[in-house]
């Protein structure tokens, strides 16, 4: 799919600080939040959902300890769903590693990081939050250091205040 093709899916495309973030919306939900590359262009939100996350996200910019309040469209397997609302309790400024969210569910590392980079709603469903033991770990499918995927993951952590990775911050735009 070209570049303007997959621009089209998207209700609307906004440059935040911590990176380009697309929304796509259907019958009054959110059906998926997306990370994109530098290179997409903006496009103002196409209906009051997508306003309505772009504004959310954008307190959340502001004031880290904002909460969520979006209409969501039920996605997932029951396994990744119980991933997301483990990873949903993670304390703002915290972090957990894949290996203790498998853990805490009766789970593999493995399967937990596979559930992390499936996730629909990344930044309401804080997926930033889980790490590798051994450091910063992947990202929405990556873990190209000097991807732009894992300096929005830095960016996130640093915050919302993550002591771990505070130093790590990076400027994207």
């Amino acid at each position: 799919m070209k570049i303007q093709q997959l621009h089209e899916i998207f209700s609307a495309v906004v440059a935040f600080p911590f990176g380009k973030l697309g929304v796509r919306t259907e019958s009054g939900l959110i059906t998926e939040l997306c990370y994109l590359p530098p290179h997409f262009d903006a496009k103002s939100p196409q209906d009051a959902i997508a306003e309505l996350a772009m504004e959310q996200i954008g307190r959340y910019c502001a004031d880290a300890d904002f909460k969520f309040d979006l209409p969501l469209k039920r996605a997932g397997t029951a396994f990744q769903q119980s991933v997301w609302d483990a990873i949903s309790s993670i304390p703002r400024g915290s972090v957990r590693t894949y290996g203790e969210l498998a853990r805490y569910i009766g789970s593999a590392p493995r399967a937990v990081g596979q559930a992390c980079g499936a996730n629909w709603f990344p930044v309401v469903v804080p997926c930033h939050r889980v790490t590798s033991a051994s450091g910063l770990g992947g990202f929405a499918n990556s873990d190209d250091p000097n991807g732009y995927l894992l300096g929005i993951k830095r960016w996130l952590l640093a915050h919302e205040g993550s002591k771990e990775y505070a130093w790590q911050q990076t400027t994207l735009l």
